[in-house]
């Protein structure tokens, strides 16, 4: 039964159209270089212009969308430079924020909300389920940074982890095997969980970098093989 005194939501039209297509520009329904048009979106969405204008002026300003003079908004086109430059970017604010949830007095409850991630990880991964891993990926990252308690990296975090779909919808030809993926996220959570910075920086630091060969498909180093081993990548 739905609570009668629920909060009610005090979200701007704008902001509920934002997230909406930014949801739709992450899934790929918008690929990079599509020209959006405000009638139709406007239709869509069942919304006025004005809302829909001000929400696309915000992507524009999170760099998800380009204005083009007398022409119109398009979803950001990518390519090398923006791949490494998103994974450099989402390497500074996850670490950033691994190192505050370090420093925590208590780190259980972020161990669990990663815990959580990973659950649905490997449900995804039990039925073959690609775009459910795709999500449950993004979520575990969204909470790693979101456990920190810094609004400002996790405001960041939220551009950099729809760029990043981007880059893997977009340019992405070699997907890693799912163990692989989940092994990954199991060792960063459970670096977190003995408290070890050294090993925590070092893996999410190789967790990215393996993330960007994969993409661009340049030669690929297994972080959890060690420096001299040699095995599948995996992206972040």
């Amino acid at each position: 039964m739905t609570d009668p005194l629920e909060p009610i939501s005090r979200r701007s039209t704008a902001a509920i159209v934002a997230d909406r297509i930014r949801a739709a520009i992450m899934r790929g329904t918008f690929p990079p270089g599509t020209q959006l048009g405000e009638v139709d979106l406007a239709q869509r969405l069942g919304v006025s212009r004005g809302p829909l204008r001000e929400a696309m002026q915000r992507l524009v300003a999170e760099g998800l969308l380009r204005s083009e003079r007398h022409r119109g908004l398009f979803v950001r086109d990518l390519d090398a430079a923006d791949v490494r430059d998103v994974y450099t970017a989402r390497t500074a604010v996850e670490r950033a924020a691994a190192l505050l949830l370090l420093a925590a007095p208590d780190r259980a409850p972020a161990v669990a909300r990663l815990t959580t991630a990973i659950a649905a990880m490997e449900a995804a991964v039990a039925a073959g389920d690609a775009v459910a891993l795709a999500d449950a990926d993004h979520e575990f990252h969204a909470e790693l940074v979101a456990a920190s308690g810094s609004p400002r990296l996790h405001r960041m975090s939220r551009t950099l982890l729809v760029e990043t779909r981007m880059c893997l919808a977009a340019l992405q030809q070699n997907p890693p095997p799912p163990e692989s993926l989940l092994a990954e996220h199991r060792l960063l959570r459970d670096a977190l969980e003995q408290g070890d910075a050294t090993r925590m920086t070092a893996v999410l630091e190789a967790h990215m970098a393996d993330a960007v060969s994969r993409i661009l498909d340049v030669t690929l180093v297994d972080p959890a093989a060690g420096e001299s081993g040699e095995a599948p990548a995996l992206p972040a």
